[in-house]
Order: structure tokens, then C-alpha cells, then sequence
């Protein structure tokens, strides 16, 4: 049995409706701050995809208003789920632009645990936006992603390993410094720009880090801006060994 949700939120943005449409409309710029690497076929009609971890998702552009307003849905399955997305730019005196978001569509059986989780997600992503637009504003990221499982340990036991491994105090808090040395890859020095129960955000000179534990697995989406761009194959294989061995 499906069941229809709608999640709305707006948000205040430091950048001009140009630069977030570039953000909310483009395939680098959808890579600087949300998940997965992302393409957009700019028109209506157009397809929008998502790929994460071997996955890909894929929407129809249902609106596109270069500037305004961008939309786009999933394909009804067979038990009629879909979703569908509505970004609404609105500009304001002065730097700042509002955008509007509404997650939409139909969710499953276990709609509540879904329902829940889009909607604790959507200010971390709205978040991770802000901190794209105003700390490296023109450029864009390379993404990263890696998993493992949590083998059973307990979410707090998960949670002091990746907060050790970083060098963060608990309980991780917003203004934290972090310092990690993950083989393979440049040494990591930033400070903690989001905590709660489920993730925390790392903010380094060329890079967010997000570091995610919940549901029996361990998620980071990573945006690194660092140049010249980092092979992205090299670093999510590098990145996966440390989460990996940190887990074993």
C-alpha cells in the first residue's frame, strides 16, 4: 500500500539566483553538495540521473526555467511508488537568494522509516549547500563515496571510531577541529560544520566531508574542490580501504 508525503523547505542562500541555479541545475554543480555523481539534461523532458554506489536513479525534467525553477520525477513503479522534486529561486536585495524545495511522491509499506529519514536529510543536504555556495563559490567538486558494513557494533562504538580516527572529540559537536591521516591521501585538517545522531560534516581548505552511521552501515559522501582535480577513482578506492580497515 503506498502512501503520498510531501516535504517542504526554504532556505536563505548566500549567492545569486545565477549561482544557485548552477548549484540546483547542472550536473558539477548538483556533485558539489549532494549525493552521488549526477548528470542533468538541461531542458524539458530531459532526463535527470543520480548514480551512488554502483546504483543509478533516473527522473524525467518535468519544469525547467533557467534561473526559476527546475522539476523533475521518477518513473511510477509497479506498487506505484515515485518521487518528484520541485526547486523553486527566488532572488532578495542584497546577496542572498531563496530557494524553495518540495519532496514529493509516494512511499511504500515502510513509509514511516522512508518518510523519517528524507525528512531528518534534507536540512543536512540544504546545509551542505549553504557551505558550497559560501566557501568555494565558482568551483566545483569531484565526488566521493565509500561503504561498509557496521558489522553489528553499535551505533555510539561506530560513532567513537570514526570520531577517533579523526581526531574529534566526543560528543562530536559544530567548531570541532579535525585532523586525519588516511593512507593514500592528503593529510585531512577541518573543523565540524553539522553534528547530529546520524552524521557529522567536515569543512576542510578544499573539501566537505561527510561521515554517515545508521542502519547496520557506514556511508561518507565526500566533495573534494582540491586542485588540480583528484583522480576519483583513486581517492573513493582509498577512502573505502580506510573506512574498510577502520570497521574490520
Amino acid at each position: 500500500m503506498t502512501h503520498p508525503f510531501e516535504i517542504e523547505l526554504e532556505t536563505s542562500l548566500p549567492a545569486s539566483p545565477e549561482q544557485v541555479w548552477e548549484a540546483i541545475a547542472t550536473g558539477p554543480g548538483i556533485d558539489s553538495w549532494f549525493m552521488g555523481r549526477n548528470e542533468l539534461d538541461p531542458r524539458e523532458g530531459g532526463t535527470a540521473a543520480m548514480e551512488t554506489g554502483g546504483h543509478r536513479e533516473e527522473a524525467v525534467v518535468t519544469a525547467y526555467e533557467p534561473g526559476k525553477r527546475l522539476a523533475t520525477r521518477t518513473a511510477t513503479r509497479e506498487d506505484g511508488r515515485f518521487m518528484a522534486f520541485e526547486y523553486l529561486i527566488e532572488g532578495r536585495d542584497g546577496a542572498a537568494t531563496v530557494l524553495r524545495v518540495v519532496h514529493s511522491g509516494l512511499l511504500g509499506d515502510d513509509w514511516q522509516d522512508e518518510y523519517d529519514a528524507l525528512r531528518r536529510g534534507w536540512p543536512f543536504h540544504l546545509h551542505t549547500l549553504r557551505e558550497y555556495l559560501a566557501h568555494f563559490p565558482g568551483r566545483t567538486a569531484v565526488p566521493v563515496f565509500a561503504a561498509a558494513p557496521s558489522a553489528g557494533r553499535p551505533e555510539p562504538e561506530v560513532r567513537a571510531a570514526l570520531a577517533g580516527a579523526l581526531s574529534l572529540p566526543l560528543p562530536v559537536v559544530v567548531g570541532a577541529r579535525a585532523h586525519g591521516e588516511p593512507a593514500g591521501l592528503p593529510a585531512l585538517d577541518g573543523e565540524v560544520v553539522w553534528a547530529d545522531d546520524e552524521r557529522f560534516e567536515l569543512r576542510t581548505a578544499d573539501g566537505l566531508y561527510t561521515f554517515h552511521h545508521g542502519s547496520g552501515l557506514v556511508l561518507m559522501f565526500h566533495h573534494l574542490f582540491a586542485h588540480p582535480a583528484p583522480d576519483a577513482a583513486e581517492a573513493e578506492a582509498a577512502w573505502q580501504r580506510w573506512l574498510t580497515g577502520l570497521l574490520a
